[in-house]
């Protein structure tokens, strides 16, 4: 079916699309195996024909690439529809596809069967890292042959964009200097390269997210200047700061002067209150009948502008030393991942693929599905907010457990069982409300191409 797909999406030039579906189907199987995961968490027994360390990884690639299949098929499509910037080659980005996906099936096979060798993120064979890198290779070729074509002043998102794309080949490659052992035999070496480019690789993703925030409000909003206003580039020049220095609160463990910590922390947090600012200030100039006309995506940008807002206060708090202690390593520190993947990105990057499938649709999709989209989307917000809470309070009473050190690791976790019970369910309804918004864009875009 997905070849027949690509086939009929081949006579209308907008590979985009593809990518978007790809993306869809990647979240749902994300979401499913972190299901699967949560629940294994608190019922080890749980399916033991995909174990828990199975499960993880599944779970940790499949929305790892749900966030560069809907940056990319979004990219895909707005250059040559929105900026008037027809792809150099309509060629590499099929190429691209039929590698990310052939790839990823390997991918998924080799976690189920058993067979890793790699690391955090990439905890494939390594040996796959090759045709990703290939991928990326072509997707950053045909991207600057595109934009480099554009005269005048760029709007912000092609820069963003455009550096997202040039610092993943960047600090992909960086991830995998653990292969020599120069770097491998030196533990303090070792962890400090790997956490850099682990950091530095979630600043290059936020790029192309928040470039295609920037992109979805202006359009929603019909203003170009949303894109070339001097916030939107101090939002560029904080991200890339990020991207660049950013990752220093990840290495604890490792010697390093206390400022450099405080100065990561100083930039991640600016940069998440520009970010709201921007959709602040974008949410209340817009008309209410731009707000009707875009319900599906104003919702989801809204949310993440919610979810940016409390993901900021949580990490005000746990950059104060003091507190860091009890919370540094436990389930806080997922928390605040939680709400950066599933509050920030995913929001937005559901606002982009319901944007571009509203397009593609000419806005019958919303009417048609508006009410199973807007259940949907309230339900996997609120349960997204207990799934929040719930980590907040474990990771809460597993630091004090840890630092009064009376207790063995196993009693420990039990006394925080009932919040991963709380957690767990939330997961799973979280998992219903995105079904509900996704399964209802993937038949518009099935119908779409199949006709």
């Amino acid at each position: 079916m997905m070849e027949q797909l690509v086939k009929n999406e081949k006579k209308k030039k907008e590979i985009g699309i593809v990518f978007i579906l790809l993306a869809l189907i990647s979240l749902i199987g994300g979401v499913f195996f972190g299901s699967i995961s949560a629940l294994q968490f608190i019922i080890p027994d749980f399916l033991n024909s995909i174990p828990f360390v199975k499960s993880r990884p599944l779970h940790v690639s499949l929305v790892v690439a749900w966030i560069f299949l809907s940056s990319i098929g979004g990219i895909y499509y707005y250059l040559p529809r929105y900026c008037n910037l027809p792809l150099f080659s309509n060629k590499l980005p099929r190429i691209h596809f039929w590698i990310f996906l052939f790839t990823g099936v390997i991918i998924l096979t080799c976690y189920i069967i058993g067979k890793f060798g790699g690391r955090e993120y990439w905890e494939f064979p390594p040996i796959l890292a090759i045709p990703i890198f290939i991928s990326w290779i072509l997707f950053g070729f045909n991207y600057f042959k595109t934009v480099f074509k554009k005269v005048g002043q760029w709007p912000v998102y092609l820069w963003m964009w455009g550096t997202g794309i040039f610092f993943f080949l960047f600090t992909f490659s960086e991830s995998y200097l653990w292969l020599f052992p120069y770097f491998r035999d030196n533990i303090v070496r070792d962890i400090t390269v790997q956490w850099k480019a682990y950091g530095a690789l979630v600043g290059s993703w936020n790029m192309l997210v928040y470039g295609t925030a920037i992109f979805v409000m202006e359009r929603v909003k019909g203003d170009e200047s949303v894109a070339k206003s001097k916030l939107s580039y101090l939002m560029y020049f904080l991200g890339f700061t990020n991207l660049l220095f950013g990752w220093a609160h990840h290495i604890y463990i490792v010697p390093s002067a206390p400022w450099i910590r405080y100065f990561a922390y100083f930039i991640s947090m600016t940069e998440l209150l520009i970010l709201g600012k921007i959709i602040w200030n974008w949410k209340n100039s817009l008309s209410e009948a731009k707000k009707d006309f875009h319900i599906i995506s104003y919702r989801f940008i809204v949310a993440s502008d919610i979810w940016v807002m409390l993901n900021l206060a949580l990490a005000l708090v746990i950059s104060v030393p003091a507190i860091n202690i009890f919370t540094h390593g436990t389930h806080i520190t997922v928390a605040h991942a939680m709400g950066s993947t599933i509050g920030i990105n995913t929001m937005i990057l559901l606002a982009s693929c319901f944007f571009l499938i509203g397009d593609i649709t000419k806005h019958q999709f919303q009417l048609q599905h508006r009410k199973i989209i807007k259940s949907g989307f309230w339900i996997t917000n609120i349960f997204l907010m207990i799934f929040w809470l719930s980590l907040l309070f474990a990771g809460a009473e597993k630091g004090k457990l840890i630092v009064e050190d009376k207790l063995s690791f196993q009693e420990i976790m039990q006394n925080i069982s009932p919040y991963l019970t709380v957690f767990t369910i939330s997961g799973i309804g979280m998992f219903i409300g995105l079904l509900m918004v996704i399964f209802p864009a993937l038949k518009a875009i099935k119908t779409y191409l199949l006709n």
